[in-house]
């Protein structure tokens, strides 16, 4: 029987990679993905964004519960939180999903293919081999016109530290036998502050530490400045511009030593610590020396169609140098990859039109340029602020702290960023994308009706704001 010849071979199957297989079989393509567990939906499904996320709309539920007698509802006592029916549930999740995507893949022809994939060189004839070795350490190949790296991230750890059930990261956080009665968390980005606002609904007693001088340093400044002061209103313990020293086992937990903004040195006792200090890209062993791709710090670099410097062979999800870490951007350069190799219309990835979303209480959801970026680009600007406090929905769902803030071009009105801190920030930021990407100027989107009442509608006055002209305020 003759040997098969894919027209794709993709390696791991992440977001990134499943997406892109999924494309590619829609277009007809032969597809193999690879994958080294014997699930697919990679860090996103299993330890990620799905199961960290359904703590969140717990934690949502638990503290709306809290204050049922403001809703009219009484008669429910003191909330009890039952820690492994929470985890049964986000369990059950990501068992559904993991469900579906096997069903995705027979539903379009995607061979997948069980074991640890590494490219062995340049392609011979036009075809590249991948040896596939499975948990017995027997191998296999596969051939491919073309070969896809989408091998994913795992969480960086501080120097001389491991994990384990008191030192954690997002994988061992999320089995966690307890809820613990306190918490200091390392890292102050999307995974820190989200694990923060969780366990702190929980009862936990929080504290926050944060290298960079403010909270989620990726986004706007005024965002940052308005997570700090909800998140002080919730008692969590913030510290920025603070450098851990040293991360000690106890009898009873851990004692974190870390050194201030003011250059005091701060001791703090708790049950467990979260590092939670960014994730590096897993390209080790996967046969890059064997090609001509050479990676800076573990990351593999592209143009602008995800090809790597090796011919046929390309790069998406985590481990592309240059982009951000998140499981829509992975998932988005699959679909690029997809098209392009079966030769169908795509449009490259544009940095500045990708949303960032952080599912916090209160949530955040961004785009575009932040006000000093932009400055730093040299536009002249018209910034708008609308408060949510102004918009009747807000009220209604007793979530009105936050605002909307527009980025724009003084000269022709381009809208350059939307940064949002509120309720349901990261579906509302989803306008802001369509805004950005089809270049829309505040005069288009002031006439754009938006139901009432919606909290929706406070996009329609952040946009006003930009030339005061919001309703609402």
């Amino acid at each position: 029987m003759a040997e098969t010849t894919y027209d794709i071979a993709i390696i791991g199957g992440g977001p990134a990679g499943y997406t892109c297989a999924i494309r590619a079989g829609q277009f007809g393509l032969k597809v193999a993905l690879i994958e080294k567990v014997d699930k697919l939906g990679g860090t996103c499904l299993h330890v990620g964004c799905i199961p960290t996320k359904a703590l969140l709309f717990n934690a949502e539920v638990y503290d709306h519960l809290k204050n049922a007698k403001e809703y009219g509802i009484e008669g429910l006592g003191e909330g009890k939180l039952n820690w492994k029916v929470i985890l049964d549930r986000k369990n059950q999740i990501i068992a559904k999903h993991t469900k579906g995507l096997d069903f995705l893949m027979r539903k379009n022809k995607v061979t997948v293919v069980p074991g640890f994939g590494r490219v062995t060189g340049v392609a011979q004839g036009g075809v590249h081999t991948v040896e596939v070795s499975d948990t017995a350490g027997k191998t296999s190949q596969i051939k491919a016109k073309n070969v896809v790296l989408a091998t994913g991230s795992d969480a960086r750890m501080l120097p001389g530290l491991t994990p384990d059930d008191k030192i954690l990261t997002n994988i061992e956080i999320l089995s966690i036998n307890a809820i613990p009665k306190s918490l200091v968390v390392i890292g102050a980005g999307a995974v820190g502050v989200e694990f923060a606002s969780i366990f702190r609904s929980f009862g936990s007693e929080i504290t926050l530490v944060e290298y960079l001088p403010r909270l989620v340093p990726a986004e706007d400044e005024d965002v940052s400045k308005e997570l700090a002061r909800s998140f002080r209103k919730r008692g969590i313990d913030t510290h920025t511009g603070a450098k851990v020293e040293k991360v000690e086992k106890t009898k009873t937990g851990v004692k974190v030593t870390f050194t201030a903004s003011d250059g005091k040195q701060v001791v703090k006792e708790a049950e467990k610590v979260l590092v939670a200090v960014g994730r590096a890209p897993r390209t080790e062993g996967i046969g890059l020396d064997k090609t001509k791709i050479t990676p800076e710090k573990g990351f593999i670099k592209t143009n602008e169609w995800m090809e790597t410097t090796e011919p046929g062979i390309f790069a998406i999800g985590d481990i592309v140098a240059g982009l951000p870490q998140l499981a829509h951007v992975g998932a988005m350069a699959g679909m690029v990859v997809a098209a392009k190799v079966a030769g169908k219309y795509a449009r490259p990835i544009i940095r500045e039109r990708i949303p960032g979303c952080t599912y916090t209480e209160p949530q955040i959801g961004s785009v575009g340029l932040t006000e000093a970026q932009a400055k730093e680009k040299g536009h002249t600007l018209k910034v708008g602020k609308f408060p949510f406090a102004g918009n009747s929905k807000a009220s209604i769902v007793d979530s009105h702290e936050g605002f909307i803030k527009v980025v724009s071009d003084a000269k022709y009105g381009e809208i350059l960023g939307v940064h949002i801190i509120g309720p349901q920030a990261t579906e509302l930021v989803a306008e802001a994308v369509t805004a950005i990407e089809l270049e829309a100027t505040i005069d288009d989107m002031l006439y754009m009706i938006h139901a009432h009442p919606t909290l929706s509608e406070a996009m329609l006055d952040g946009f006003g704001s930009v030339e005061g002209l919001a309703i609402n305020i």
